[in-house]
Parts: structure tokens; sequence; C-alpha cells
């Protein structure tokens, strides 16, 4: 079978596997209890983002543009849980290591999609709370259902898009070496490299899309701090600046779990061995989707009374009239 020509236009043959090998948990001592952390923080994403997300379609107080955002992170941890953890259950739990060449691609598209989100996300909430410290009296009028739905929509538009392409440009490899993924799940890094033919395009959409959906929403959400701490300093007292950094508790949680363990990884690239890599670049796909739920719980406070007042509903005593 020819091999695939590095040049566009020409009569090509693919070489495409039957099937990859996901391998990257395999040999590690002791997993069986990072699986069962797997199995119960799929049921606590799943329970909490869903009672989350009723909250605040069902509470009329909770229709702002804030928690527009909030709810679509709920939903994308949502679909980033369904998406990986069962899969990745399935492959090493039940040693269902291979996976056809067109359900690795179809895994790795929407895992990236539903991660980049999460971090894009992030973004959105971050504009949110820049605009309400840095311009509260116009705080409705720059932060509107419109704007928020409006930024929301152009984040998963680009990330799907993005995630796309990398597929498509995944279909232009033939892969005539080894078939062994060396991660938890279909990483795109680890699927180009093990392609025969020129892979360079794939190298760069490789370094560009987290470009795009890590370092700068990061260096972004970075900058609206370091603004709101520029504004909160002309705040003439200290228990105002408090109350206004107190609103910004949450948000900063969410962006410390996801960020943390890939600046751990990515500062000890070099020294960090392999499997301790891939463990570490996994708990930011599955930590955050089970915490974020509950941080937006216990330190949001228009949820907390959203809270409150259900429960106050639900112990109204029933009153008949004769």
């Amino acid at each position: 079978m020819e091999l695939l020509s590095a040049n566009f236009g020409k009569n090509i043959t693919f070489v495409r596997p039957a099937y990859f090998i996901i391998s990257g948990f395999i040999g590690l001592p002791n997993m069986k209890y990072y699986y069962v952390l797997l199995f119960f923080a799929f049921i606590i994403s799943i329970f909490g983002n869903t009672a989350v997300m009723s909250l605040i379609y069902l509470d009329p107080n909770l229709k702002t543009p804030k928690f527009v955002a909030v709810f679509n992170l709920a939903f994308v941890d949502l679909l980033g849980s369904t998406a990986l953890v069962p899969k990745v259950i399935d492959i090493f739990l039940f040693n269902n290591y291979s996976i056809t060449y067109r359900d690795c691609l179809t895994f790795f598209f929407f895992c990236y999609s539903f991660l980049s989100m999460q971090s894009l996300n992030l973004v959105a909430l971050s504009y949110d709370r820049l605009m309400a410290i840095m311009f509260p009296l116009r705080y409705h009028v720059k932060v509107t259902h419109k704007n928020m739905l409006s930024l929301i929509l152009f984040f998963w538009l680009f990330v799907f898009i993005s995630n796309l392409v990398a597929v498509g440009f995944l279909t232009r490899l033939s892969f005539c070496k080894s078939v062994v993924i060396n991660s938890y799940f279909c990483d795109y890094g680890q699927i180009f490299r093990l392609a025969c033919n020129n892979y360079f395009p794939n190298f760069v959409i490789g370094h560009m899309i987290p470009c795009f959906v890590l370092w700068l929403p990061l260096g972004i959400i970075l900058f609206s701090y370091i603004s709101i701490g520029h504004a909160l300093a002309k705040v003439a007292t200290f228990e105002e600046r408090v109350k206004a950094f107190k609103t910004c508790t949450a948000h900063l949680s969410l962006v410390a779990i996801y960020y943390f363990p890939i600046l751990i990884t990515f500062a000890m690239y070099g020294r960090m061995h392999q499997n301790a890599r891939i463990v570490n670049l996994s708990i930011p796909a599955v930590v955050p989707p089970m915490l974020n739920p509950i941080i937006y719980v216990l330190q949001t406070q228009e949820i907390k009374l959203s809270i409150k007042k259900l429960i106050k509903i639900k112990r109204k005593p029933k009153v008949t009239v004769k």
C-alpha cells in the first residue's frame, strides 16, 4: 500500500489502523483507587451539575447573565464527564484497551471540545466579575443576556471548528508504526506522533489549540484580576474591598482547580515521570466537573438564597379553605 505523500493534490492511499490501543494507566500501581475516584467523581458531577442547572432554570431570580455562564459551565461539565469518564473506566477497569480508528477520533473530538469549553467559560465568568467591580453602575448595561449568550456561542463555535480542523488533519495521516497511544484517552499529540508521513501541520495545530484554549484564556483571566485588584485598591475602606473580593472567590476557586495541575505538569515536564504526567493531566478533566457545582452552592450567595427559598416552599404546610 502506497504511503501518504506530504503534498496535497496527488492520488493518495491512506494507511489507517483498524484500532488503537490506549495504554496510559497500564502498569501503574494502586490504580484501582483512582478508578474508584473516577466513579464517584462521575456520579457527583452528574447529580451536582444537573441540580445547579435545574436550580438556575426554575428560579426566576437566577435568570441573569452571570448565571447564564454558570448554567453553561454546569452543562459543559455534565457533557464532559459523560464523554470521558465512562469510556476511561471501560478501557482500564474492564481491560478494553483497543478502540477503533473512527471511535478514537470521535472520542478525541468530544473530550477536547468540552475540556476547551471549561477554560473558555472561565473567561466568560471573569468578564462578568470584571464588569461588576470596574463598572458597578453600568454593569446591567455592559453585561446583558445578549452579550453573554453571544460570547458563549462564539466560544462554542470556535471550539467545534478548531477541533473539526484538528480531526480533519488527523485523517490525512498514515500509520505504519505503533498503534499504542500512551495516554488515558485519544490524545491528539500522541496520535499524530504515531504517523509515518509528514505530520508537521498536525504539530502546528497541536501547539496552536492549547495556546487559544488554555494559555490565552489564562492570560485574560489574570489580566482581569490585575484590573480588579487595581480597582479595589482605590476603594476607600477595607470592608468594601473585602466585600467586593468575596464575589470573586467562587470563580477564583474554579480557576485554581482547573489550572493548578496543568501548570505543575508543564513546569515540571522534563523532570516528571511519564506516568505521573498522564495522571496529573487527567485531574483537570475529572476533578473540576465534580467540584464546580459544590463550590458554587457553597460560595455563591444567590444560589444559597435560592436553595433556602426552595426548602421553605417545600416545608410550607398546605392550607385548606372551607
